[in-house]
């Protein structure tokens, strides 16, 4: 239709009583159809009431042929005599398709949606931008409401929300949604600036609006509200599995609708990275997750091992070590799902959407461990290049904690199997003490510790009990613990007393420190705690002293339990300082308990509550030792220990008089064939008589020794245990040794001859002098 102006007059009641030739000619009604008939007649909507004001909005005329017309009508109000208004003069025209104004062609092409609307939610104005987001033209939607052109939504209610507000206000407002529009496939992100239009008086008579699609800026900032989160939810453990899995529940539906994280198999194990092949890769599945409950995309199970061809998205991504995106209908696309389908047929209905992949290699520290997979299906969108920088940066985070969990788990274990090789396997037979022990590594992220126990078989049938624990945790606390556990060893073959072995220890331990704080120009930070006691089952006196260490709970046979009353010296390393030793005798049937820090300490516990639970756990019935043991560590121990517990239970035994024979000896060469066939009558009372010929030979050559160069009193004593022990004890500090005799010496040889002929022996000093001893090994009976 030709562009015309139609002219029309009403009176105060509604009611036409003007029509220009335009107006027919624009709507189709002849003046004789119109004049008299009320104008709301002739109005598809009900015209609101005139205000007594110029005013000028869209308005959806009935066409005669029964077409609706959006016209703009510009209406002026005819005053009376008294000013008041008697009738409108109205001025209706349609739409221009080309603005006559600058202003009017800037609005109409401007490259943001535009609209303008007025107090009622109507519309009046919409630039091309606008239209285009809606969908169809700006005739359709002029003098509309702007709920009825909308679909009802929380976006649509929102958005008539703001309308609204900036009229009840009359301030302007910005605001951002994701939201659809109808002529658009999917949801866009919108930053909107609403602002009120006024009349010279100030009156609000419209709202105009700005819109422009952010969803560029909008996508961004998700992606990098992605990458903050990951740095605080991916790697709160150091597991792998737990770490990839975080990776997955990460992306999974924001950034893909179905993830996968497969490992080369090298890394779940302690072997070191071999190249990336270039043909077919196996990867093992450890962690995937769905949009889908129960995940019905996977074409591989947890755990399992897969076969990707050279040409597939995980083998090109491992070889290419970038990421590699394909989309529905290219050739690799097609051949990579068409392979999974056949492994795996049940999931193919699931997979019948998916319409772009993205594979990207985790990277650590130079090193390939393995490939992230993402499959898109409800999501609309192709992975695109920023989604590739995205997924390449994420990745890149992922692998990092993925390989310090390896790293983690491969300490942990080389710690652990060290620990294991240093503590004690299989713990000798012996008659003082009957043991039982438990070693409990931590499952904290701090890794293994220092903790070692030892049961160290000493001469004259007795034996040391050893617990101590290394500041720390990992490998270095572990080789440390193996050096103090050796030098304990080597320090108990000298037999010395408890408070003086710990005495060379600390200094060992001091020593070890300035080696490290040398090596690396920092005051090196090492430091131990240890127990040594010994217990003598002839005499069943037990001597102890402690560096730093709690002190043992004891166990008695009518069933009271309570801590051994002892002076506890500092820990090793500290120097300087002396250690004081505690002597107590014991009923056979008792049992010693020695311990860890890690049973009773706790940061949410109290330490004498807690000993006082260990005391109370040990007169709890058990059928042996090793049940009193585990009886133990579930009454005491926290549910989830920070630091290592080793647990070391020695019940007492007593070898009788009738196991051990004692003689004083003269100082007198003469006496030394009366010493011998008393010996000789005790083994034959004993039932030992094929061990007599060596032992008159050891009590020959010993007590002869101890005549000659010793010193009174000379005491021989005779212990049948698992093995035979000759001791001989004199009051002199001089210890002996073997020394290499030549062809024409007399003498010098006797020594050799009981090294020879027993299966071990030695010398340790005491209170009064020394004791010389040698074991033969007795048949078991």
């Amino acid at each position: 239709m030709e562009h015309v102006v139609a002219a029309a007059v009403i009176d105060a009641h509604g009611i036409v009583t003007g029509w220009s030739e335009g107006a027919r000619l624009l709507t189709g009604h002849a003046a004789e159809e119109a004049v008299g008939r009320a104008a709301a007649d002739l109005l598809v909507e009900e015209l609101p009431p005139l205000p007594a004001r110029a005013w000028i909005r869209p308005v959806l005329v009935r066409h005669r042929d029964g077409r609706h017309i959006t016209v703009t009508v510009t209406a002026c109000p005819v005053l009376g005599a008294d000013e008041e208004p008697v009738g409108w003069a109205l001025t209706a025209e349609r739409p221009s398709e080309s603005e006559p104004t600058l202003a009017g062609r800037a609005f109409q092409q401007a490259s943001m949606a535009m609209s303008v609307f007025d107090p009622h939610q109507r519309y009046l104005r919409l630039n091309e931008v606008a239209c285009k987001v809606m969908g169809v033209s700006e005739d359709v939607l002029l003098g509309r409401h702007f709920p009825d052109t909308v679909q009802e939504a929380e976006h649509s209610r929102g958005f008539d929300w703001h309308l609204r507000h900036v009229v009840e206000t009359g301030r302007p407002i910005r605001y951002e949604s994701w939201a659809g529009a109808p002529s658009l496939n999917r949801e866009h992100a919108w930053t909107t600036e609403m602002w009120p239009v006024r009349e010279p008086s100030g009156e609000v008579v419209g709202v105009a609006l700005a819109a422009f699609d952010s969803t560029e800026q909008y996508l961004a900032r998700q992606r990098l509200a992605v990458l903050n989160e990951a740095a605080a939810s991916i790697g709160t453990t150091l597991d792998i599995v737990r770490t990839t899995e975080e990776v997955v529940g990460l992306l999974v539906p924001r950034f893909a609708d179905f993830v996968s994280v497969d490992l080369l198999d090298w890394v779940l194990g302690a072997d070191e990275p071999p190249p990336v092949p270039d043909g077919e890769v196996v990867l093992r599945r450890v962690a995937h997750g769905s949009a889908h409950e129960g995940t019905p995309e996977a074409a591989v199970r947890l755990g399992e091992t897969d076969v990707h061809p050279p040409f597939s998205p995980p083998a090109r991504a491992l070889r290419e070590r970038r990421a590699v995106r394909i989309q529905a209908g290219e050739p690799d696309f097609v051949s990579w799902l068409a392979e999974r389908n056949a492994r795996a047929p049940e999931g193919r209905r699931f997979r019948s959407g998916v319409h772009s992949v993205i594979a990207v290699p985790l990277l650590a520290r130079g090193t390939t461990l393995g490939v992230l997979v993402g499959v898109r299906i409800a999501h609309p969108d192709d992975y695109e290049a920023d989604d590739a920088v995205f997924a390449e940066e994420l990745a890149s985070r992922a692998a990092v904690c993925i390989d310090n969990a390896r790293r983690f788990a491969r300490e942990r274990t080389t710690a652990l199997a060290l620990q294991h090789s240093l503590l004690p396997r299989g713990l000798p037979g012996q008659a003082a003490v009957e043991v039982a022990h438990r070693y409990l590594p931590s499952g904290s992220t701090a890794g293994i510790g220092g903790d070692w126990f030892d049961v160290i078989p000493l001469s004259g049938s007795r034996v040391a009990l050893v617990v101590g624990d290394v500041v720390g945790h990992g490998i270095a606390s572990t080789a440390t613990m193996g050096r103090l556990c050796t030098a304990v060893r080597t320090l108990a073959d000298v037999d010395l007393p408890p408070d003086e072995l710990l005495t060379h220890l600390d200094d060992l331990v001091t020593h070890l420190a300035g080696y490290q704080a040398s090596g690396d120009d920092e005051v090196a930070e090492l430091g131990a705690t240890c127990l040594y006691a010994v217990y003598d089952p002839v005499s069943r006196r037990l001597a102890l002293a402690a560096a730093g260490h709690p002190a043992p709970a004891l166990l008695l046979p009518d069933g009271r339990a309570e801590l051994i009353r002892m002076t506890t010296g500092p820990p090793l390393g500290v120097g300087g300082l002396p250690f004081e030793a505690v002597e107590l005798e014991l009923p056979e049937g008792a049992v010693v308990a020695l311990y860890t820090d890690g049973l009773i300490e706790d940061r949410d516990r109290d330490v004498d509550r807690a000993t006082g639970e260990l005391c109370s756990a040990l007169t709890a019935p058990a059928a042996t030792l090793d049940a009193l043991c585990d009886t133990v560590l579930k009454a005491v121990l926290p549910e989830e220990p920070g630091d290592d517990v080793a647990l070391l239970l020695a019940r007492t035994r007593a070898l009788g008089a009738d196991r051990v024979a004692t003689w004083d000896v003269e100082p007198d060469p003469a006496r030394v064939a009366a010493t011998r066939q008393a010996a000789t009558e005790q083994l034959t009372a004993w039932g030992l008589e094929e061990a007599a010929f060596v032992t008159e030979l050891v009590v020959s050559e010993l007590v002869t020794n101890a005549i000659r160069y010793g010193a009174p009193p000379i005491r021989l004593r005779l212990i049948r245990d698992r093995s035979l022990i000759c001791e001989v004890s004199d009051g002199s500090s001089t210890s002996p040794h073997l020394r290499r005799a030549h062809a024409f010496d007399e003498g010098g040889r006797g020594l050799l001859l009981v090294a020879q002929l027993t299966q071990r022996w030695g010398s340790r000093q005491t209170d009064r002098g020394k004791t010389i001893w040698a074991e033969q090994s007795l048949v078991p009976e």
